[in-house]
Order: structure tokens, then sequence, then C-alpha cells
């Protein structure tokens, strides 16, 4: 028996590492029904058991208890939910303003999702070289929202070495992991703080403003200062699940750290008399785009929200 831990999925194939060897696996069969409500029994972070097979290649025969994971809804409507990596120490949400935009509302489910599982994120806006004055206005007013919710915020652009030289220290002797939309550069990123990784990388669709996929697959990478990377496909949208709507306020760190002040141990936020989330959002202290994605997620649906 030999214990690895995997650094890519393909579907049916995976590959684990033990060591310095590297073993191609399949699943053993009962994993496909044990775990029916995620589109992937096994996930990139997973420590395994492997069985060797006669033909060098193996058979997860075991996976060990994950002290966390990033997970979304599915969009396959056959499963429930997709987990992208597992025994995560740092993720970096990579975001673009344009070319294309990645929503707010995209980067609060995704937020709120870490949060859930006590992972530390880190806020990357990208492509800063490419806006125009309004847009670096508004970068001014996003990086405010999400420093105010307790997140770091660097704002850079790939194609600068002094604005990623610094995340490079970010990422040694940890397992990070890397998301975002498609076409938001997380590859161009790996390739400019680590040459000889070699990621492929694309451009956004001229048509759409939309990137174009170039990694396929969930990917963990050796960084050579040591730790590790993993590189995800990009995301198209980002479901909450597994987080009980009641409790949806505990992850927005910035509703949280609020709601100390409302009158009811168990508000809403939404209706009741002395709330402090809503007097913040009635005073502009609280961003409307985080309040409506709060309201989005635990299905408000009072007319006088609406327009927010």
């Amino acid at each position: 028996m030999i214990k690895g831990i995997v650094v890519k999925t393909t579907g049916s194939w995976h590959t684990v590492r033990a060591g310095n060897t590297i073993i191609n696996c399949r699943l053993k069969g009962n994993f496909r029904i044990r775990e029916i409500r995620n589109t992937n029994p096994v996930a990139v972070g997973d420590q395994v058991d492997v069985e060797e097979e006669p033909d060098n290649t193996g058979t997860i025969v075991n996976i060990h208890p994950r002290k966390n994971y990033i997970i979304r809804r599915a969009t396959n409507l056959s499963h429930e939910s997709h987990i992208l990596a597992v025994n995560i120490d740092r993720v970096f949400l990579m975001i673009t303003l344009d070319f294309p935009e990645t929503p707010l509302e995209f980067v609060d489910r995704f937020l709120i999702s870490a949060e859930a599982y006590h992972i530390k994120c880190i806020l990357l806006i990208n492509k800063t070289d490419l806006y125009d004055h309004q847009k670096l206005l508004w970068l001014d007013e996003v990086r405010k929202i999400y420093e105010f919710a307790g997140y770091q915020v660097f704002a850079m652009s790939v194609l600068q070495d002094a604005s990623t030289s610094m995340l490079a220290d970010l990422l040694k002797g940890r397992i990070n992991l890397i998301a975002g939309n498609s076409g938001v550069g997380k590859s161009s990123l790996i390739n400019r703080l680590y040459p000889e990784i070699k990621l492929k990388t694309g451009t956004i669709s001229s048509r759409h403003l939309t990137g174009k996929h170039t990694t396929t697959y969930p990917e963990m990478i050796e960084l050579p200062s040591g730790g590790f990377l993993i590189d995800t496909p990009g995301i198209k949208s980002f479901g909450v699940i597994d987080i009980d709507k009641n409790e949806t306020g505990l992850y927005f760190t910035d509703i949280f750290k609020l709601s100390k002040n409302c009158r009811f141990y168990n508000c809403t936020h939404i209706h009741e008399p002395g709330c402090a989330v809503v007097e913040a959002f009635n005073t502009g202290i609280l961003h409307p785009s985080r309040y409506r994605s709060y309201l989005k997620i635990v299905g408000d649906n009072a007319t006088k929200y609406r327009n927010i």
C-alpha cells in the first residue's frame, strides 16, 4: 500500500504523487456511489492510499479525511456539487474589472464558501494596465469594499514584474489554490512568477469579452521556491452549497462584524428593528453590492430591496 497526494484529475484517471514517484490511478469502483452528491469523489489535494497494479498503474482504495475544501453547486443537474480542490492553506481569487468583467456577486459567493471552511482568501485584481480613468475609480471602490470586509486586496498587472513579485513570498511553503473566471490571467500570473513551468495561456474572446479556457483540468504544481500551487480551469459561475441560509451572515465577514451591534441575536438583517447591518447599508457603510449578494443568497424577495 502506498500513501500519496492527488496532483491532477482528468475524469477517470488521477495522478498521484508518492515522494518522487508519479502513479496514474483509477478509483476503486465503490467510491463512485459512496459520494454520489459530488461530481468528483476524488479531488486535487486529497491524501490517498494506492494499491499498485501489475501494469505500473494504481488503484485508489482509500481517501483520507479532508481538513477543508472549496465546493460549488455543480452545473451538471444530475449531480449536486463539485469540489475544486481540498486540503488548501490559502486561496488566491483572481478577478478583472474589465476584459472580461468579474461580477462582484461571483466574488462574494466564492469568498463565503472559503470562509465556511476556514480558508484564508486573498483577492487579486488583474489587468490594471488596461483600465481607463473610470475603471480605476471603480477599482479603488472595489478595493475598499473588500478591505472593509477584512481581505487583503492586490491590484496588479501580470505584464508588470513589480506588481506581481510580492506574491511569490506569499506562496512559499503552502498549498495554494488560484481560481477565477476564464481569461482573468491565472496561468499568465504563474508563468510570470515561475517561467520554467510554462503553462498554456490564451486570449479572451473579442466578441464576448470572455476568457477562453486554457487550463483543462485542476493540477497541483510544485513551486521552485517551495510549496504548491493548484491551477484550476476558469469558473463560469459559483453556486453556493452546503451553507445554511440562516447562517449566511456568519460568512459575510463585514456583515458578521456589523451584526454584533444588532438588537436581536438571531437577526436576519432584513426587516428587524435595531438591525445594525441594515443601518450600515442605509448610511453607506456597507456597500450595496455586498448587501445585494447577501439577500440573493438568503432568498429574500422583499420589494423594497429589489432595486438596490
